[in-house]
């Protein structure tokens, strides 16, 4: 029985968010359906939990559950529950208006915007769930009747401007919502919301870990050609996260990774992770055993998928894991989040800021727990995803000492082995106070570097760093444990003498200086187009020269790499340093006190200039020249 209709208007504030929503919001269509899914949902959330509560509900709740049905003839769809049930005041108060404080200024700044992206980003702050049905409907019509009352309500409006309300009576406890589905238009975006396949993928992209089933109909066929029409339940909900970690394997926790990751091989570390209080939410974390072939792509994307209340949101959420954690696979399902919140309001939201950064303590944590517990797990993560979490010392200065107590490098100390920064510390020599390294392109090319002899000679250790992204970080990074960390290419290099001929040695070094005095003026200005600077070295051994830079100069591999991204530098000219016990530079100095005029004297310090730069792998200005000067030079010796 029906009662009589009542044509009511929508407040005018909701009928311009009708407006927007139908007509310029929007891109894709298919989350109408999550919309209603969750709402539904909802509405069973409440009615368990009151029937514990209220006894005079006098609700069946032994199978609480959501059921779509397609009526291709009439061309509805309807989304139905036995959840909570609402009561006519409830539908005027939820549906009919728009009562909430600030929506005029919302749209307001809707008008304003210059684009549909800008617009929707704004109307995330506004629930507009239910109204998403007018996308892809050219009516909505509405049965419900709350538990613990008798007298049920009807709802339907076209979505213009106003509704009809009536009272039924007979109808069951819950929630009926039907589509009366416009045309399928691929141009529009809008799909054939009749088809079960449609349907079927939609549920299973954004509704597949909802608490209650999804049922829908289908025909089954038997062996013997006979029809008949089961329920199947659409969704797994399977919501491993939601589960305490005892009750889950970890056979359970590899399938749902590579569910969500697309990789045949399983995690190198499962994360799962649930915070109380003032919000709330669980995640569930992935370390993969590999990284992916886009790791270090401008496209590529981070692995965390944003749920709140097991209804899912958006994949790739930027506000949930910070860039150099972007191999890090998972889900975070937060309760108190709208499920219409928009990228640009994650990022500026303070509790996302927090799960953020418990979310990142938690991933370093169980990197380091590995690195404590199973080095040699830990050193394959290393080796995978190293570099990007390096990457992490150049952006998260909140977490620098836990990203360093990570750091992993090879090392002079072992030829196959790397090393932690702990572990260097912990090897140092007595009344050794600096972390000594070298940057290069290749081990190689650092180990047989001329900047190396000292050090190997006096037996102090050297870290050898090769990731490009090392010329960076070890820049930003002063210290370690106290320790300052500096490169053996830079500076000056005083390795200390022993105590007892200290007086010896600066005795010698002085007179060095001195007999190498006119030499090292002519080479500065002979060479002043080239360095900065001719000086005596003591890192040298074995090798005639090098080319060092001042303490803080830009590094030339790091100067190429800004050249590389189109930022030009000025050119910065380094230090040339002569070893003043190699046969070659001692020749030289004679040849100079012998006659300083002579024209193959100038020839002779582009060489040595030329040679240095060539021994620490950098790139001759002219290399043509050099090899005619070089060739030159052989044939007159020979």
């Amino acid at each position: 029985m029906v009662s009589s209709v009542e044509t009511l208007e929508f407040q005018a504030e909701t009928r311009q968010l009708l407006r927007l929503v139908i007509h310029s919001i929007y891109s894709n269509k298919d989350i109408f359906l999550r919309e209603l899914i969750s709402n539904a949902s909802d509405a069973l959330d409440k009615l368990r939990l009151e029937s514990l509560t209220d006894s005079s509900l006098e609700s069946d709740t032994a199978d609480l559950h959501i059921s779509l049905e397609v009526d291709e003839d009439a061309r509805t769809l309807t989304v139905r529950d036995n959840g909570i049930g609402m009561t006519r005041d409830d539908l005027v108060e939820l549906i009919g208006t728009i009562a909430k404080s600030g929506t005029a200024g919302l749209l307001e700044k809707i008008k304003e915007s210059k684009d549909a992206a800008t617009a929707e980003n704004l109307i995330g702050q506004f629930g507009v769930g239910f109204y998403s049905a007018f996308m892809v409907a050219d009516k909505v019509t509405l049965h419900t009747r709350r538990a613990g009352t008798s007298e049920g309500t009807g709802w339907e409006s076209d979505g213009e401007g106003t509704y009809d309300i009536r009272s039924v009576d007979g109808l069951p406890v819950g929630t009926s919502v039907t589509l009366h589905l416009k045309p399928a238009d691929s141009e529009d975006g809008l799909a054939d919301y009749l088809s079960p396949a449609k349907i079927r993928q939609v549920v299973k992209q954004y509704s597949d870990f909802i608490r209650w089933p999804i049922r829908m109909a289908a025909e089954r066929t038997d062996a013997e050609g006979a029809t008949a029409v089961e329920a199947d339940t659409l969704n797994s909900m399977k919501a491993l996260w939601a589960r305490s970690r005892s009750e889950v394997t970890q056979d359970e926790y590899n399938e749902f990774y590579q569910q969500i990751s697309h990789d045949w091989l399983p995690p190198a570390e499962t994360i799962h992770m649930r915070a109380e209080g003032t919000f709330e939410y669980e995640a569930l974390l992935f370390i993969p055993a590999q990284a992916p072939i886009d790791l270090f792509s401008r496209e590529s994307s981070r692995g965390v998928q944003l749920y709140v209340k097991r209804v899912f949101i958006m994949d790739d959420c930027e506000a949930l894991m910070p860039d150099y954690l972007r191999f890090v696979k998972g889900v975070v399902d937060a309760h108190d989040l709208s499920l219409n919140v928009s990228r640009e309001l994650l990022q500026h939201d303070r509790q996302i800021h927090g799960v953020r950064r418990r979310l990142v303590k938690k991933v370093l944590g169980a990197v380091k727990d590995m690195q404590s517990k199973d080095a040699e797990r830990y050193a394959k993560v290393w080796d995978q995803f190293g570099r990007a979490l390096k990457e992490g010392l150049l952006e998260d200065t909140d977490n620098t000492e836990a990203l360093l107590d990570l750091v992993s490098a090879a090392s002079t100390h072992d030829p196959e082995k790397t090393t932690t920064l702990r572990q260097y510390v912990e090897r140092m020599k007595d009344g050794q106070d600096t972390i000594y390294y070298l940057t290069g392109e290749t081990r190689a090319m650092v180990e047989n570097s001329p900047h190396m002899e000292a050090f190997t000679a006096k037996g102090y250790e050297v870290l050898i760093l090769t990731d490009p992204v090392d010329e960076v970080w070890v820049d930003r990074v002063p210290a370690y444990d106290g320790r300052p960390l500096r490169s053996i290419a830079k500076g000056q290099v005083d390795l200390d003498e022993s105590a007892d001929d200290g007086e010896d040695a600066d005795a010698e070094k002085a007179r060095r200086e001195e007999d190498f005095a006119a030499l090292l003026s002519w080479l500065s200005t002979t060479l002043s187009e080239q360095v900065k600077q001719v000086r005596l070295s003591s890192r040298l051994t074995t090798s005639a020269a090098c080319i060092v830079g001042d303490a803080h100069d830009v590094t030339p591999t790091l100067e190429k790499m800004y050249r590389a991204m189109g930022q030009e530098l000025p050119t910065v000219k380094r230090i040339l340093e002569l070893n003043p016990t190699h046969p070659l530079v001692t020749a030289l100095r004679t040849a100079h006190e012998a006659d300083a005029g002579d024209p193959a004297l100038p020839e002779i310090a582009e060489l040595v200039y030329g040679g240095a730069l060539l021994a620490e792998g950098g790139d001759l200005s002219d290399p043509a020249r050099f090899t005619r000067l070089l060739t030159n030079r052989l044939t007159s010796a020979l």
